[in-house]
């Protein structure tokens, strides 16, 4: 389950969010690409994915729930805001 304390920089304020055990397997970008994306900055924990944009509709927020779901590192979490 994500921490929410251990949260990666590049997460965008809000409901969901990717904490530092990704792996960065692009799973979360495949499936809600919208919404997440890969760290290509190095000065941001490079390696990492998170959300860059929090879901805007119930299109986007099944697919962050599908992403989340698939995470084999269980690293995206929804605090429930």
């Amino acid at each position: 389950m994500a921490d929410k304390k251990q949260k990666c920089q590049g997460n965008i304020k809000g409901k969901y969010y990717v904490d530092q055990t990704c792996i960065a397997c692009n799973i979360c970008s495949v499936i809600a690409p919208g919404n997440f994306q890969e760290n290509m900055d190095e000065g941001l924990a490079y390696g990492n994915s998170f959300v860059f944009k929090q879901p805007y509709n119930s299109e986007e927020e099944e697919l962050c729930i599908e992403a989340m779901k698939n995470c084999p590192m269980n690293a995206i979490g929804d605090d429930g805001t």
